[in-house]
Parts: structure tokens; C-alpha cells; sequence
């Protein structure tokens, strides 16, 4: 199998993690999809033993544990003899959906013993012919500690079958490394996609089956709060001014001063540390009188032009990410202009999103940029960086899209009814959005959500899906709240509330599409 094919009926821990979140917000929920997980290694058992045979079910406190709650019901109920064995206390279960399982597990104790070991000399003598492992699943990291490191060691010591429920505990999903000691199973169940370390770990996993559990593969495809989650960057009690990006916001005209410093203070309510935003003198006055929270450098002359790129080297330099475009114009200058400092941008080696009028002078020249390169064009705009039309059935879309992406080797993300994202290979479609937002300006915002995750060094396709479902949600918060009549600013107070709690969304999500 090649790599592509390979990384296309694969996932990472991580991508699983955020499909999952994404399945639960479009009403596929967790508890259904550990039902489905743990119903189907109880049946591939049942497929392989009789019914006479006896079954102990390692469970951890996490999802892998839930679904391991689920299969020792379901074998219960088919007639095998089953007991249950929990790392730890029962009180401690995290997981929601987990816990939900053993309380079911709980009315069943005459049938189906618990045994708590919260202690390596708690671990009972076990002697079943059928050992399950669902200790620890995907998302684990980081060397086994104790008791988990000895119930790893008993189940390795059983004479019995030994079944691994999504990956073997103690292997690294992502990379197949051993995490000290790992279950070294007979059989190992993963569901929806193999894991991308199994490969590498094919001793401890024995034989591979994949099992469906009930996400549909157009998932795949969703943007949703899953992809939030994915661009999220931790704030350690010791970070530093810097630690979350400067961001470069090259834009405005003698006619526009609003849509850079939109774009700016949008990256802020991101999350980015510092926005600068170069600006012709007079109109980088005008933006500097809009918000204490801007910092602006004024450029010579009334629109920008090639002699302004020296000026901006050092800040670019300087800047963990660049927009260019919002309120540019269109002069023949300012195209110059356009050129020689996307150039200075690439000699830098800084990711670069190209937005507004600053598309359309790219649209002159465009040609693969030796660097993380984001185009957010509409429909109209597309045409122009295209030279030609869009279809409007969405499927013929997505192709149109993927096509340009891989033949400028970008990110686009085409904003319409239903947003289009694509690197080329991926896609993704985003929702979220409604007709209120065609006011002027919300684009702009969207610029500064998408250059904010960039600047934090996030991947540019992920950065690109997850912006746009940001900025769509806190459009329809608006919208709840002003219906729609509002105004790009109403979006930015709304970001800091996706951010934190994108699955929010849920409560304004509304079944009609928004339009471009």
C-alpha cells in the first residue's frame, strides 16, 4: 500500500478525536458510538467462541474502558461467563459515557462481577479463557505507571485468547512506540479507520479487524467543533508576550481603513499576541484611532506602492504570520506592490493569506509560494483568481476547488452557502454561517480568525476549516441575538465564546443554509 493510500484508510488519535466531536455536534453521539464499539467486539467473540467459554474485560476509566463495559453486557447476554476488571476505582470514571455503561454494569453484579484495583495488590486471580483488553485507547501518551503497568503484565500472563479493544495498551496509536510494556494481543478490534501506529507495532497487535460503528465517511468531510479543538493552543501559567504568534495585517487605502483593522482585532479575540497592521500614513491614522488595542505602521504615500517593501521587511521578519489584502485597492502601484512583497514574504519563509484586492492582484502573477499560502476568495472572486465560473452544483464545486488548490499549491477556502475548503488532496465543507452575514466586513474577520491559528503555527488546511466554522458560529450567535441585522463588529465579542465552547453552537444551529 502506498503512503497516500495508506494515511487515506488511516487516522491519527487526534483526527479520530475531533471526528468523534464532530459526529456528536451533526447528532451521532458518543454514547451510540461506544454502544456500537463495544456491541461489535462482542460479536466478533461470539463469531469465534461458544457461548461456554468464560471472558475477563480489563476496563479503563476513559472511553476504552466504556466500551469495554459494552462488550462484557453484550457477551453476558449471549451466555458467556464474564467478569470485569477496572484500573482503578469506580468513582474515579471520567468519561461520561463510561460511566453511564457501569451503572448499567452495576444492577448486573450477580451475573457480572467488578472487581476495583486502584492498587497493584488489588489485581484479582483471574482465569479466563478470553482476556479483553480495553484499558487505555488512542489517546494515550507517555510510559505506563502503576496499577495500569501490572494489569498490562496479568493480561500478558493469562493463558488465555487475548483481544485488544482499538489498539493494544501501552502502543502508541500514532507511531506503534512502546509505551514500557503493551498487551500483546491475539486479536486487536479498531474501529472506523485503522490507527497510523499499528503498522509499526504488528507483534503486540496480532490479527487487525476494522470495525464500522456507525460514523458516516461523509463526516470526514464536515467541518464542526472537532476541528476547533484541533487548532486550540494550551496557555501554560508561564507563557510569555509572543508565545501566540505576531500577526502582520497588510492592507488599507485612501477609500478603506475598516477591513484591516477588523482583520486585526479578530486575530486578537483569536488568541494571537500582537497584531500590526501597515497601512498608508493618513488611513494607518485612522486605524489607530479605532481601538487602544491596534498598533499600526504608516507607510509613505496614499495607497501602497513597491517603495513600502524595504519599510516592511523587518516586520515581516519579524511576524509569525502575514494577511494581505483587506481594503488594499486596486491601484496599479499597489499591484506592484503586491508582487514584490508576496516575494518578500516567501524569501522570509512566513505563511501568507491573500484576501479581498489582494487576491485579485495575485490573480495576475499567481503561481505556487514557496510557503504556507491560505486564499479566501468568494465566488466572484474565485472567478477572477480562476479565470473561470464556478458550477453551482456543490460536488462539481469541491472538484473546481481541489483543482486550484493543488495547482497553486494552497489552501482555499471558498466562502458561500456552504463554505468549500481544500489543500488540494483534503476537503472539508463548513455550514455554519447565516444570510445576515453578508454585511460588509465579516469577511475580514474571517481573515483574522484563520491568519491568528496560522500564526500559532497550525497546519493551514486546519486552520482554514476550523476559522471558518468560527466565524460562521459567531455569526449565528449574532444572529440569534440581533437576527439579521448586524454588523462585522458584532461577530468579534462572539469568537472568545466558539472558541472556548464551539459545541455551543448546537443551541443556534439552525437546518436552512445561509447564502453567499
Amino acid at each position: 500500500m502506498s503512503e497516500e493510500s495508506h494515511a487515506k484508510n488511516s487516522i491519527t488519535s487526534r483526527e479520530m478525536r475531533a471526528l468523534e466531536l464532530n459526529a456528536e455536534y451533526f447528532a451521532v453521539s458518543r454514547l451510540k458510538l461506544m454502544e456500537n464499539a463495544g456491541h461489535s467486539v462482542a460479536l466478533e467473540i461470539a463469531s469465534r467462541f461458544k457461548s461456554d467459554k468464560s471472558a475477563a474485560v480489563f476496563c479503563g476509566l476513559g472511553g476504552n474502558g466504556g466500551d469495554g463495559f459494552v462488550a462484557a453486557r453484550h457477551l453476558s447476554s449471549m451466555g458467556f461467563k464474564v467478569e470485569v476488571v477496572i484500573a482503578g476505582r469506580a468513582e474515579q470514571i471520567f468519561h461520561k459515557e463510561a460511566l453511564e455503561n457501569l451503572k448499567i454494569l452495576q444492577f448486573l453484579r450477580e451475573s457480572i462481577p467488578i472487581h476495583e484495583v486502584y492498587d497493584s495488590s488489588l489485581i484479582p486471580e483471574v482465569t479466563a479463557e478470553i482476556a479483553i483488553d480495553a484499558l487505555l485507547g488512542t489517546g494515550t501518551k507517555g510510559r505506563l505507571r502503576p496499577p495500569m503497568l501490572q494489569l498490562v503484565e496479568k493480561v500478558n500472563s493469562m493463558n488465555a485468547f487475548l483481544v485488544a479493544v482499538d489498539v493494544p495498551t501501552g502502543i502508541d496509536a500514532d507511531t506503534g512506540a512502546v509505551l514500557g510494556k503493551a498487551v500483546e494481543a491475539d486479536l486487536t478490534i479498531t474501529f472506523h479507520k485503522t490507527k497510523k501506529g499499528l503498522e509499526n507495532a504488528k507483534h503486540y497487535v496480532g490479527e487487525l479487524i476494522v470495525r464500522d460503528i456507525g460514523l458516516p465517511k461523509e463526516f470526514e468531510n464536515f467541518a464542526g467543533p472537532g476541528d476547533v479543538l484541533l487548532v486550540t493552543k494550551p496557555h501554560p501559567p508561564k507563557s510569555h508576550k509572543g508565545d501566540f504568534g505576531r500577526l502582520l495585517i497588510i492592507g488599507g487605502s485612501e477609500n478603506f481603513s475598516g477591513a484591516p483593522a477588523l482583520a486585526a482585532l479578530a486575530a486578537l479575540r483569536t488568541g494571537v499576541d500582537l497584531t500590526y497592521v501597515a497601512a498608508p500614513t493618513r488611513t494607518a491614522r485612522t486605524i489607530s484611532s479605532m481601538s487602544p488595542n491596534l498598533i499600526t505602521i504608516r507607510l509613505e504615500g496614499e495607497h501602497l506602492n513597491p517603495r513600502n517593501v524595504p519599510t516592511l521587511k523587518t516586520y515581516v521578519d519579524a511576524a509569525n504570520a502575514v494577511i494581505l489584502g483587506p481594503g488594499l485597492g486596486l491601484h496599479s502601484e499597489t499591484k506592484e506592490f503586491v508582487k514584490d512583497i508576496v516575494e518578500a514574504v516567501e524569501n522570509a519563509g512566513k505563511p501568507l493569506l491573500l484576501d479581498a484586492d489582494g487576491l485579485k492582484a495575485f490573480a495576475e502573477f499567481k503561481k505556487p509560494v514557496g510557503v504556507p499560502l491560505v486564499l479566501t476568495p468568494h465566488a466572484a472572486e474565485y472567478a477572477v483568481l480562476a479565470n473561470k465560473k464556478l458550477p453551482e452544483n456543490l460536488s462539481e464545486r469541491v472538484s473546481e476547488v481541489q483543482g486550484t488548490a493543488m495547482q497553486l499549491k494552497a489552501v482555499i477556502l471558498l466562502k458561500g452557502s456552504v463554505d468549500i475548503i481544500s489543500d488540494g488532496k483534503r476537503f472539508k465543507l463548513n455550514f455554519t454561517g447565516n444570510p445576515g452575514m453578508t454585511v460588509g466586513g465579516t469577511g475580514d474577520v474571517l481573515s483574522g480568525v484563520v491568519a491568528a491559528f496560522l500564526a500559532q503555527r497550525m497546519d493551514p488546511f486546519e486552520a482554514a476549516v476550523a476559522g471558518a466554522f468560527v466565524n460562521g458560529a459567531a455569526g449565528d450567535f449574532v444572529a440569534e441575538e440581533k437576527g439579521y441585522h448586524m454588523v462585522a463588529t458584532d461577530l468579534l465579542e462572539w469568537i472568545p465564546s466558539v472558541l472556548d465552547a464551539p459545541m455551543s453552537h448546537l443551541k443556534v444551529r439552525k437546518t436552512s443554509a445561509k447564502t453567499s
